[in-house]
């Protein structure tokens, strides 16, 4: 198979009590898992695609052939997209960011609280499924907000970090309260996974 399935770097229960362990056993075993099974079924019918790393291939959707290019787009995404997620998440995590990342958080949104706002924002505001983002721009950082699987790497831009605000990410616990999960997320991010994704090249 040309991409395979990650396995969580932490037990399903590790981030209870914002994101309780059947939400992680079933968000990554069944839907990280038919992302990754599609995407490998679509790089099937041209094997050449396997060659190349998923962010290659995002960054580029108009070089995949027509016929799995939506394929790809959603579930080269769901893939992607949902390896960064686990990564970017730890047990005892949340508080600031330090260092570099924190002084380019306050160059461009003036604070953390600021950008906490604001990243919020994107979050609820993001109407059916989908992602909001921090991600590099140029010299600096922005936020944007992706629908269904979509990646900011289409955009030519670099995620640094994300939240999915699909349903399916926080239902069985906040059912339809959203911005509880989106204000409880903090209390799991891991600062610094997310300022190294934001130091690398």
């Amino acid at each position: 198979m040309a991409f395979e399935l990650p396995k969580l770097p932490y037990a399903v229960d590790a981030l209870e009590p914002y994101i309780d362990a059947q939400t992680m056993t079933i968000h990554h075993d069944k839907h990280h898992a038919a992302y990754v099974s599609n995407l490998n079924g679509a790089i099937e019918k041209h094997p050449e695609l396997g060659k190349k790393s998923l962010e290659a291939l995002l960054g580029d959707l108009n070089a995949i052939p027509e016929d799995v290019r939506m394929v790809v787009r959603n579930h080269g995404g769901g893939t992607w997209n949902h390896s960064m997620f686990w990564e970017i998440m730890a047990p005892k995590a949340g508080g600031a960011p330090k260092g570099e990342l924190a002084k380019a958080i306050d160059k461009v949104f003036n604070s953390f609280d600021n950008f906490k706002a604001e990243f919020e924002k994107a979050a609820n505001g993001r109407f059916g499924s989908g992602w909001a983002w921090l991600v590099k721009k140029g010299s600096g950082l922005a936020i944007v907000s992706t629908p269904n699987q979509d990646n900011p790497l289409s955009d030519g831009l670099t995620p640094v970090m994300g939240i999915d605000v699909w349903e399916h990410a926080y239902y069985l616990k906040y059912q339809n309260r959203r911005a509880e999960y989106v204000t409880n997320w903090w209390n799991t991010v891991n600062w610094d996974a997310i300022a190294a994704r934001f130091a690398a090249k």
